[in-house]
């Protein structure tokens, strides 16, 4: 018999990912989208779309995190083997303008699914899979950071997972419910939104090359970063929620790279060689040397800032360094991450690349892309 999942932000990177990985395994799938959210030209709420026309077995279903009274009749009417709770008001900067916004979603959001569990006696049957976050670790207090380095989260997105982390333990060992924490690093892929640094790189450099775009603005090139793809760390979400017993894990690659590092290996796919000027605040890149044979169409020249430091772009608290050991998944799950850093940064940019280069010959065709 084929298992009921729910997920809270389907339409994100995971969600899309792990919908695949769930129909793959036979589930049927069910996802709560926002009602405010204009899903028309969100590609993973098209591709959700697409596989749901095709015959496989996803429900969406109208929601929100806010929503204690949806969230506690939809899972009363699914009855969800599991739940994955993927939701969250993701992006830290915009956590500093909107703390109440932020903490409502992704604190009192978890509370709610949690609350909405126990009130239906549906602590024996359902399990539950919560993202939370390495920017718990915030002003790390050790490296690599594991399941018990001391947590100092730095903004208010990271203050409302740990509120949330916290209420995860709690309710499962108040109520004995099969509740866990999947601590993730940094994970990335061609579907990450284009706020986040990594897709706003790849995005703008393939915009640059064509020469649809003059410069990329940045923020603090210094800060280091464990970076994972997504589409390896949905497993993980998985088959967390298959043990006999919850437990919490950081989903980590252990090997970290820079902002700086990530935009010279993107700009190396396409035959750019990034060099650096200045220092801090005034720290330009200018393209130093151009690969003819894989920069065929490009229309930057040699000498050409592309780089350029926007304090707008710094947060009021930094991070300045994330690096995870999972070797408790490793060792409790047999999880280990199969991307490498390089190929996920090649997977973002060709499809950056071939995404802007489509984009640009229905404009010179007078179609709307």
């Amino acid at each position: 018999m084929s298992k009921n999942a729910l997920i809270t932000g389907i339409t994100g990177q995971d969600g899309s990912y792990l919908t695949e990985l769930l129909l793959s395994k036979g589930y049927h799938v069910h996802g709560i989208v926002r009602v405010s959210t204009n899903n028309r030209n969100n590609p993973n709420y098209l591709l959700l779309e697409k596989l749901r026309k095709r015959g496989e077995k996803i429900h969406l279903h109208s929601g929100d995190l806010s929503d204690s009274s949806r969230l506690t009749t939809l899972i009363s009417a699914i009855s969800p083997d599991e739940i994955y709770n993927l939701a969250a008001q993701s992006n830290v900067s915009f956590s500093f303008a909107e703390p109440k916004y932020t903490s409502d979603i992704n604190a009192i959001g978890t509370l709610r699914i949690l609350e909405a569990i126990r009130n239906l006696k549906f602590t024996s049957q359902t399990k539950l899979y919560h993202a939370s976050t390495s920017e718990l670790f915030g002003k790390a207090q050790e490296s690599p950071q594991t399941e018990t380095t001391p947590f100092y989260p730095r903004s208010p997105y990271a203050i409302a997972k740990l509120y949330s982390y916290w209420t995860v333990i709690n309710y499962r060992e108040a109520y004995d419910i099969f509740a866990c924490n999947g601590i993730l690093f940094n994970h990335e892929s061609p579907r990450r939104g284009e706020t986040f640094v990594t897709r706003k790189v790849t995005k703008a450099l393939a915009r640059i090359y064509f020469g649809l775009q003059d410069c990329l603005y940045l923020g603090n090139l210094n800060a280091k970063r464990d970076w994972g793809h997504a589409r390896d760390y949905v497993e993980m979400q998985w088959l967390m929620l298959q043990q006999k017993f919850p437990d919490d894990y950081v989903i980590a690659t252990g090997v970290q790279h820079s902002v700086r590092s990530f935009v010279e290996i993107a700009a190396s796919e396409l035959g750019l060689t990034i060099g650096w000027h200045g220092k801090d605040q005034t720290e330009v890149g200018i393209i130093e040397q151009i690969d003819s044979s894989l920069a065929q169409k490009c229309k930057i020249k040699p000498g050409q800032t592309i780089i350029r430091v926007d304090p707008q772009y710094y947060r009021p608290a930094e991070v300045e360094n994330l690096l995870g050991n999972s070797q408790k998944a490793k060792n409790n799950l047999g999880w280990t991450p199969k991307t490498s850093f390089k190929n996920l940064v090649k997977e973002m940019i060709a499809h950056d690349l071939d995404q802007t280069r489509k984009d640009l010959l229905c404009k010179e065709n007078g179609y709307e892309t």
